[in-house]
């Protein structure tokens, strides 16, 4: 590589340069809009699909857990692919598997059949994470990269927000199942895109070679996990023979899995990328973020139908205080790292917001001033908009050009793997709660239903039938009633985001400030190409190798021996 190349490398893009960025990210923004819309109309309208379906609380958080377990799990796998072979390919075979899964999801007619659609979703998503992270690294380097970010703050934000409101308006217009098609035409459109606006730098092909063996193990070890997490307690007991087999199983797979990760050839995830703080500590910070992050997206919608008596569409107008943080941050401090290159003190502030958004949300009652909720929902939202994308560019920056697959699909992998377990263990604790607290007011549910004259048999059955119930349209006497057993587990869920958000601003606290360097991925690989080239020649031969008579490295050193 030339110094002029080097010299254009670190100066700021020119307009061209800026417009052709545009032009490569437009497809891109478009898959990560239609994978981020899928999930947020679901959202607010998940309560009454579970009534539907006749599903309890576990089967609520099995429709969730589903897809981030396969989410966490398919991360690194397309990672490990990005490494290997063609990124644009794999990007639009992404958005295919999220196509299908979502069209089959809109005609299930069981919770099993919901949640077996929703795993599969939830590879597509996988893998619309994590290319999207390695594809923005080819194409934009990790000092530019921050005003970009903003432009994926702005599609997260705007799926997030109008995702809840048209899912609201939608199941209460149409009917829930056109919530899992009307993200169909624009998945379409996004795949058109793809094909005629992202155009990456040619790359060698690797040798394709998928660690199998891993991809089980792996998956054994966290399915057991949080299988143990939503049936102990319910379907058996925390102290007990099956929560021996479970646990001990997925300490079992694990122990296997780091050890065939350090024997193969090419790993899932490549252990040794812990050598880097960088990396180590970006990971432990992500696992809360992912946390908070997925925690607040479920739990908070079950928080407005159940706890306040929202419709679905009611309840997606009420929690756009938390996306407007999360856009105001990720634009503003996208925009800011850009212009300054200080990426720290932003991360720090995110993490005190996460810390202080879960402690007070983990306060409210059924009857909360909704202006307070509002705003812990804005602090939460602001913590996850400063730390999500910016744990992902700190590490790209410090990462081998070779590995930035892997390493961009490690972070995302347990950001995920940490939602899903925080989902896990969040609606666990919940199930549990609203249990107990129906046995302590027993007597008070049974005032309520002798007040209901002839309607109590009526709401006796439903009750009896361990389905999720429909707050909104319970009568006032017991809606009073399960409003605040609800409000009372769903707050008590969100303190155990607490520690965790504590964790990862101690590893943030600890996090190498290293400067942002303003090459790309592919620049990067040509510098060292070029330096290695620069090695092999010796000083004073660059005449002659421009006129093609360059002689072998071997005569050079035979020339230049003093013997």
């Amino acid at each position: 590589m030339s110094s002029s190349t080097v010299a254009s490398s670190d100066a700021p893009a020119d307009p061209k340069q800026h417009r052709r960025v545009l032009e490569a990210l437009s497809g891109l923004l478009l898959g990560m809009f239609v994978s981020m819309l899928a999930s947020t109309v679901v959202s607010t309208s998940l309560p009454t699909i579970i009534h539907d379906l006749d599903g309890n609380q576990t089967a609520f958080t099995w429709v969730v857990t589903a897809t981030l377990l396969t989410t966490a799990i398919s991360t690194p796998v397309w990672g490990k692919l990005a490494d290997l072979t063609n990124r644009k390919l794999l990007f639009q075979l992404a958005i295919a598997i999220f196509i299908i899964a979502t069209a089959a999801a809109g005609f299930s007619q069981t919770p099993e059949m919901l949640i077996t659609f929703r795993a599969v979703q939830g590879i597509g998503a996988g893998g619309l994470a994590a290319l999207s992270q390695v594809i923005m690294a080819d194409i934009i380097s990790p000092r530019e990269r921050g005003r970009y970010m903003g432009l994926f703050g702005a599609v997260m934000a705007v799926a997030t927000i109008g995702g809840p409101l048209l899912g609201g308006v939608i199941a209460d217009t149409w009917g829930w199942r056109w919530n899992f098609f009307v993200a169909l035409p624009v998945a379409i459109l996004a795949l058109i895109i793809v094909q005629s606006t992202l155009h990456l730098p040619k790359r060698t092909p690797g040798k394709t070679s998928i660690d199998y063996l891993g991809i089980v193990l792996l998956s054994i070890a966290v399915s057991l996990l949080l299988i143990w997490v939503s049936l102990a307690g319910d379907s058996f007991e925390w102290w007990s023979l099956t929560t021996v087999l479970m646990v001990g199983g997925a300490v079992v797979a694990t122990a296997l899995f780091i050890v065939v990760e350090l024997r193969s050839k090419e790993p899932l995830i490549p252990l040794n990328l812990f050598k880097n703080l960088t990396f180590t500590l970006s990971v432990v910070a992500s696992i809360a973020t992912g946390i908070a992050m997925f925690g607040a997206s479920v739990f908070l919608s079950q928080y407005m139908q159940l706890a306040r008596g929202a419709t679905p569409t009611e309840a997606g107008l009420m929690t756009i205080p938390m996306i407007g943080g999360l856009l105001v941050a990720s634009i503003g401090v996208g925009a800011l790292v850009t212009r300054f290159g200080r990426w720290k003190p932003y991360l720090i502030v995110g993490a005190l917001l996460l810390i202080g958004g879960s402690y007070l949300l983990s306060t409210i009652h059924y009857d909360t001033n909704f202006v307070l909720v509002s705003i812990y929902m804005a602090m939460l939202g602001a913590g996850v908009g400063m730390t999500m994308q910016n744990l992902v560019l700190v590490v790209q920056n410090t990462t081998e050009p070779s590995r930035i697959g892997v390493a961009s699909s490690g972070v995302t992998f347990f950001r995920s793997l940490g939602g899903t377990i925080g989902v896990s263990v969040m609606g666990a604790a919940l199930a549990a709660r609203v249990t107990d607290l129906v046995a302590e007011r027993k007597d008070d549910i049974g005032v309520a239903i002798a007040s209901l004259g002839a309607d109590a048999p009526k709401w006796v059955e439903a009750l009896q039938s361990g389905a999720l119930p429909k707050v909104a349209e319970m009568p006032d006497a017991l809606r009073t009633v399960f409003e605040g057993i609800y409000a009372n587990g769903i707050s008590h869920s969100f303190l155990i985001a607490v520690p965790f958000a504590v964790i990862s601003l101690l590893a943030i606290v600890f996090l190498p400030n290293k400067p942002l360097t303003r090459m790309t991925t592919s620049e990067r690989i040509q510098a060292s190409e070029a330096d290695l080239a620069t090695v092999s020649v010796p000083e004073g031969m660059e005449v002659l190798a421009a006129t093609g008579s360059i002689p072998t490295v071997g005569d050079a050193r035979e020339d230049s021996d003093p013997r």
